[in-house]
């Protein structure tokens, strides 16, 4: 065979899978209990065979074609070498009758099981083998012994017609990498020059993905974040250093931002396959049909069109949600399945966190039997803080297991009874707690421990409701048992790993009573979820302070940070300090007339579209109608804490540049229109931000600062003021997002002049300090003045 030839490995199981599956889309359930009983009963059928009987053999084959070698590989469950002839064996186990087995052959089975056979033959010059095909059934133990003779030419015709009907489309994967490896090879950066400082992101990165490391990079907006990390990524990916770039993000604006970039690498010449994933609930053609073949179409006969679908697909580049939808359409095939198999050729994977560090819904089929060379690009890595802290946690509340056991009674009484063992079990908890509390309205409270005299009933639900859930009944309850099923499954699951780093959270609210095992430091789950690829960079235009941010990541010690200054003028910005006005809680009556005076100060002198940021809604209704009714010729908008989508995107393009009047917007910092927008241009002339940013005082937080208080002595910090200052520089980052932007920032509160703040403002910012509304319409009107000169 020739050396110099690309290899295209593949496993045996997959190789049959692809060429052999056929018939409907069916979600039978199997929870991870069945999945460690099947492995069990796996290991108690190898135990029990004779003495010479080899268990799990691994074995491998290559097949030369005209492009490519082709590796078929996998272990044999086992061997018996002394019959004559040998005997291959493949085991399967099964939670329905044996009897239906039989009587069904499963060509994938049997696939899988003819192609250990053919390579062990190949292997040993064998004339013919004996297979045996044993099944288990799960819930009884007893076995199924299914055994056919093989000659080795009957064999050899069955794989190599495998074979070659697989490297029709491995020859398309293989050829287009080869012209994807062309073009990047020839690629060259698609702007005429690096903005300041996106070069020096661009070699960071490409050298972390080199060294297989983790890197940090605060970037002001305007750089071209998005671009910077993409490009060394993918020049990293020709040079075999990145088998797959996952581009991971938290909103749809960074999603389209990734898109927007691959486009333009795209006209310069790029060949490469970039998906973006879609969330199942958001691309789902027939939401009310529940994935069953019966009600669904495109469930219906899936697999006998899965793969026309994904070879229809392959022949675009950019798999965008749009393109994806179009084969699924096209050749009547579930969209969400579709993505997840053509992830599986995509060289560019954008998508959201989730799919690469939730443990609940991370992509299995990359990070479970091994890590790969892969290459995390995390952008809008700010969100990854509070994310992490979600993904790691659990929670449980009593309410659900009152109203499934509603339905259990006559059905399923023994499930009913472990739901009313648990919901006794809250009662008392929530009968001490309020003893303890004494006191009326929300109530919480913490405890160090995990419930350990909960978790021996969950186990016992979970295992009865997986017992049942594997019959794959259809019943009324069945959905919402499921959904119970996996919540009270996550919960065992973290409370497996609960330590120093956790906490236990219960909330009362009316009748109910919520428990959460909360994850108050996530980093050494990150730094868990992060092995799971080569190389790391988190990037963002607030990552202050960085070490901050590298602890809680989990990243290494030696991890890069780069803290990078905006490549605009910084006499595009003027930025000014009310410094002598507090947004302290206590005083926010007192000083809302104050507030209301600023922000007409600062609309007054130029027409534009403005924005301003509070710390919640009530205080922005407090300053809203002060404003309001002093200045009832400005117009006006506000943000309401329900907004649908239609109403979000009424309100940001009313932030118009052709607007001849001057327009006000009323928002929440850490809000949907805090950060993630791109107003560029006329579109916003100025912004204000009222307060430090503090997240709202609750238990979560206070908790957080305890934590961090004993750990490194920066509780507040950690809970409370490096949250903030980065709400805060969101906020304000919203007013200069190109070279030729011009605009004005006003940050109100005392604290914003103190050493504690100031010290954690960005390098570029250059605050101006103003104590009176009189010297802001100065300053303001000064500022205007030179830029218009």
């Amino acid at each position: 065979m020739t050396a110099e030839k690309p290899v295209l490995t593949i496993a045996v199981r997959d190789l049959v899978a692809h060429v052999l599956r056929a018939g409907d889309l069916a979600f039978s359930f199997s929870g991870p209990a069945r999945t460690a009983e099947a492995i069990r009963a796996h290991q108690r059928i190898q135990q029990r065979r004779p003495a010479g009987y080899l268990a799990e053999q691994a074995v491998s084959h290559d097949t030369d074609s005209a492009r490519f070698i082709l590796r078929v590989g996998g272990r044999i469950d086992g061997v018996f070498p002394a019959a004559a002839p040998p005997l291959v064996e493949e085991i399967k186990t099964t939670t329905g009758e044996l009897a239906s087995v039989s009587e069904a052959e499963n060509p994938l089975h049997w696939g899988q099981l003819k192609v250990y056979a053919y390579i062990y033959a190949f292997d040993r010059a064998l004339e013919a083998v004996d297979t045996r095909l044993t099944y288990v059934q799960l819930e009884t133990g007893k076995t199924l012994r299914l055994e056919r003779r093989f000659s080795f030419s009957n064999l050899k015709a069955f794989f190599d017609d495998l074979v070659r009907r697989y490297i029709d489309w491995a020859s398309t994967v293989i050829e287009f990498r080869k012209i994807r490896d062309r073009s990047i090879s020839q690629l060259a950066f698609p702007y005429p020059a690096y903005r300041g400082g996106q070069r020096q992101m661009a070699v960071a990165c490409y050298r972390t993905i080199r060294d297989g490391g983790h890197l940090l990079v605060q970037a002001a907006t305007g750089i071209g974040k998005t671009m910077a990390a993409l490009f060394p990524a993918v020049k990293a990916m020709e040079e075999g250093l990145a088998e797959k770039i996952f581009y991971l993000t938290a909103r749809t604006t960074a999603r389209t931002a990734a898109e927007a970039a691959v486009e333009t690498l795209a006209q310069t010449g790029l060949r490469l396959k970039s998906l973006t994933l879609t969330a199942k609930n958001k691309i789902c053609f027939s939401p009310e049909a529940g994935c069953r073949p019966e009600a669904c179409t495109f469930a219906r006969g899936h697999y006998d069109r899965i793969n026309q679908a994904v070879s229809r697909a392959f022949e675009t580049d950019a798999l965008t949600r749009q393109a994806v939808e179009s084969a699924a359409q096209e050749h009547g095939v579930c969209p969400f399945e579709l993505s997840l198999e053509l992830s599986l050729w995509a060289d560019l994977i954008i998508c959201d966190y989730n799919y690469a560090f939730d443990p609940r819904v991370y992509l299995r089929r990359f990070f479970t039997e091994k890590n790969g060379d892969y290459a995390f690009l995390i952008d809008e890595a700010h969100n990854l803080v509070d994310r992490s802290r979600e993904m790691f946690s659990a929670e449980i509340s009593k309410q659900p297991f009152l109203g499934v056991r509603r339905n259990l009674k006559n059905q399923l009484p023994d499930l009913y009874r472990s739901t009313g063992r648990i919901n006794a079990w809250m009662v008392r908890a929530k009968k001490a707690g309020i003893e303890a509390l004494k006191s009326e309205g929300e109530q919480a409270w913490v405890e160090p421990e995990a419930p350990e005299p909960l978790l021996p009933l969950l186990r016992k639900f979970v295992a009865g409701a997986e017992r049942w859930l594997a019959l794959n009944l259809q019943t009324d309850f069945r959905e919402s048992l499921q959904e119970l099923y996996f919540t009270a499954g996550t919960f065992l699951r973290v409370a497996e790993q609960y330590d120093r780093r956790y906490t236990t959270l219960y909330r009362i609210e009316d009748k109910n009573l919520s428990v959460k095992l909360f994850c108050v430091d996530p980093s050494a789950n990150m730094t868990e979820a992060l092995g799971r690829g080569r190389a790391a960079v988190f990037f963002s235009a607030t990552l202050t302070p960085l070490d901050y941010f590298r602890d809680i990541f989990g990243c290494a010690p030696s991890a890069e940070m780069l803290a990078l200054p905006s490549p605009f003028p910084r006499g595009r910005l003027g930025l000014f300090v009310l410094d002598r006005v507090s947004t302290y809680f206590r005083d926010r009556a007192a000083t809302a007339p104050e507030i209301a005076r600023a922000i007409q100060a600062l609309v007054q002198d130029r027409t534009g579209n403005y924005l301003l940021f509070f710390p919640s809604y009530a205080y922005l209704e407090q300053v809203f109608i002060l404003f309001a009714a002093d200045r009832p010729e400005i117009e006006t908008l506000v943000q309401t804490p329900s907004m649908t989508e239609a109403e979000r995107e009424d309100f940001l393009a009313r932030f118009s540049a052709a607007n001849s009047r001057t327009l006000v917007g009323f928002a929440v910092m850490g809000g949907i229109f805090g950060e993630g927008i791109d107003l560029a241009g006329e579109r916003l002339s100025g912004a204000a931000v009222v307060g430090v940013g503090l997240p709202g005082i609750c238990l979560e937080r206070d908790v957080i600062r305890d934590y961090y208080a004993a750990v490194n002595r920066s509780g507040f910090e950690y809970a409370y003021q490096y949250p903030g200052i980065n709400r805060v520089m969101q906020a304000a980052g919203r007013v200069i997002r190109s070279a030729e932007d011009r605009g004005v920032v006003l940050l109100i509160d005392t604290r914003f002049s103190s050493r504690r703040y100031r010290g954690l403002f960005p390098a570029h910012w250059q605050p101006r300090a103003v104590g009176r509304i009189r010297d802001l319409k100065r300053a303001i009107r000064g500022f205007w003045d030179s830029t218009e000169r």
